[in-house]
């Protein structure tokens, strides 16, 4: 056992000798898999400009590229983690990584794929590979923090959460540089075949590395669960995503909510009642995997919503390049490299109620500052905010994702990984659809006055499609340039106007995470939760 100075790696179970089982090697096992979900993140931020210029795509298609996948994960990571316990990490994580590569290839040839299929357009084709995608990425994510848990038991798993955070920040570094390479010199869909050769070695690795996982004798599955929680998942989501459009006081909006409250009432009733629940709702009798989960969802909303906007201010209203751009956003990726080991080494020794809660009084101060961005910022000057946001969100990320794994029961560690994951996405989702919102409504009231008089002899129609376009950054493809001249800087204010507004409600989010971070307890031992079983 390492003392309070050192730490040592742990060793195979007793009796096992070779490569297969040592924790470390499933560790990079592991990551390699969820690496290929972190790149995919990444690059199609980068990306996201040129597949609409070359897809003809409009605004509603190019959110839904990513919109889509978010649901698709959102939907179905508590399923795809009971599936885990029940037939194994090790078999779920395989076809995970196996299906998500081969999808990606797919991706990468969607304009030719809509080619032989009637009635689909390319943007259509690319949408419904991502749905695909995020349903493999599903099924990888969950069983990989499954199998951590199983490689590193007990206190271990702290160490094996810093070392992960650090391998996933490097992917996350490299994603932005890689994208911008790619799509600058290549092509937008060389992103995805990159895919391809990490998934060929993260299922080489993984056969050959991870132990085979102790499962369940499959008696029975609980699908009435499943149904009812994918039905609320999807019909909260999808009114979120869609209330932009429709208005948040649509009758639509409303019947979509109305559904997510009943179904998720029925499904907690389900719950109490079936023999084999698909989430035991005594999981949630441990105060730190509730607090956990919901830590984790606001942090998402918080990051990812306003993350969102950065690459179209990048390469839209600041007009760098994909790689350009790929590298103003390489500090805070590469910040995690640095910050998610230092972050274990401070839960270990302080505990997450002071870790966590300074982490997100941190990410605060990076979100505020951020919000005081000008369209001419340096490299030094987007830089700091980005280093302290990294140094903010390691603290949370790895503390709310050792709490809620590290404190479920072994029986439950898939549906744990299941909840932190789908707790990220629906944060996330959540985070891009309002704060995507927010930033629609302070453009529309702030472009006209940018405008001045011209915007009086714009017609209604053309004045939404600017309204539309400067939500992105830029304007809409094929403006002549005598208008781009005199419409350009305004449609660049009026976005500058609505990602700060974004980062400060961003701001408050964070803050208000911070005050609900003091409220978690020291989890307790995993044999000391109670689990219904039937």
């Amino acid at each position: 056992m390492a003392d309070a100075k050192t730490v040592a790696a742990p060793s195979s179970p007793p009796g096992k000798t070779g490569a297969r089982g040592n924790p470390w090697l499933v560790l990079l096992a592991v990551s390699l898999g969820v690496i290929m979900v972190m790149l995919d993140g990444t690059v199609v931020g980068i990306a996201n400009p040129v597949i609409q210029a070359d897809l003809g795509a409009t605004l509603a298609e190019l959110q839904w590229v990513t919109s889509g996948y978010l649901l698709a994960l959102a939907v179905f990571l508590i399923t795809a983690g009971k599936l885990g316990d029940l037939f194994g990490h090790k078999r779920v994580f395989l076809i995970g990584v196996g299906g998500f590569a081969l999808v990606s290839v797919g991706i990468g040839f969607s304009a030719e794929l809509a080619d032989v299929v009637p009635g689909v357009s390319p943007a259509g084709m690319l949408i419904g590979l991502r749905v695909l995608q995020g349903l493999f990425g599903a099924l990888l994510q969950p069983a990989a923090l499954a199998l951590l848990r199983e490689a590193f038991p007990g206190d271990r798993l702290k160490q094996a959460m810093g070392a992960w955070g650090a391998i996933i920040g490097l992917s996350s570094a490299a994603g932005p540089i890689v994208g911008g390479v790619l799509v600058e010199n290549v092509s937008w869909e060389s992103v995805f075949f990159i895919n391809a050769p990490v998934g060929v070695i993260a299922l080489i690795m993984g056969a050959l590395l991870i132990e085979k996982s102790p499962i369940k004798v499959l008696n029975k599955i609980d699908w009435g669960g499943v149904v009812l929680l994918s039905g609320a998942m999807f019909a909260l989501v999808w009114s979120i995503i869609k209330a932009p459009e429709w208005g948040w006081g649509d009758s639509t909006t409303l019947t979509f909510l109305g559904m997510f409250a009943v179904l998720t009432a029925a499904f907690v009733f389900w719950q109490s009642r079936a023999k084999q629940p698909l989430v035991p709702l005594s999981l949630f009798a441990n105060a730190s995997i509730s607090i956990g989960t919901v830590l984790m969802m606001m942090v998402a909303f918080a990051m990812f919503g306003a993350m969102f906007f950065l690459g179209f201010f990048f390469q839209g209203t600041h007009g760098l390049t994909p790689l350009e751009a790929g590298i103003r956003m390489l500090p805070m990726s590469a910040g995690m490299i640095v910050a998610s080991p230092l972050a274990g080494i401070l839960l270990g020794k302080l505990g997450p109620r002071l870790t966590m809660a300074a982490g997100l009084l941190v990410t605060s101060g990076a979100m505020f500052l951020m919000s005081q961005l000008t369209m001419d910022a340096t490299f030094l000057e987007t830089s700091i905010p980005f280093v302290v946001l990294a140094f903010g969100m390691s603290p949370v990320f790895v503390g709310a994702t050792e709490i809620i794994v590290g404190n479920a029961p072994e029986g439950l560690t898939g549906v744990a990984g299941g909840l932190q994951q789908s707790a990220m996405q629906v944060g996330g989702a959540l985070g891009t659809a309002i704060l995507g919102a927010v930033m629609a409504g302070q453009i529309s009231a702030k472009l006209p006055g940018y405008l001045g008089p011209a915007a009086q002899s714009i017609p209604p129609d053309q004045l939404a499609q600017l309204e539309a376009a400067a939500s992105f950054g830029g304007l809409p493809p094929g403006t002549p340039e005598q208008i781009a001249q005199i419409v350009g800087p305004a449609a660049k204010s009026a976005f500058m106007d609505g990602m700060h507004l974004a980062f400060l409600v961003s701001t408050g989010i964070a803050l208000l995470t911070a005050v609900l971070a003091l409220f978690v307890k020291a989890g307790r031992k995993t044999e000391d939760v109670p689990v219904h079983v039937g």
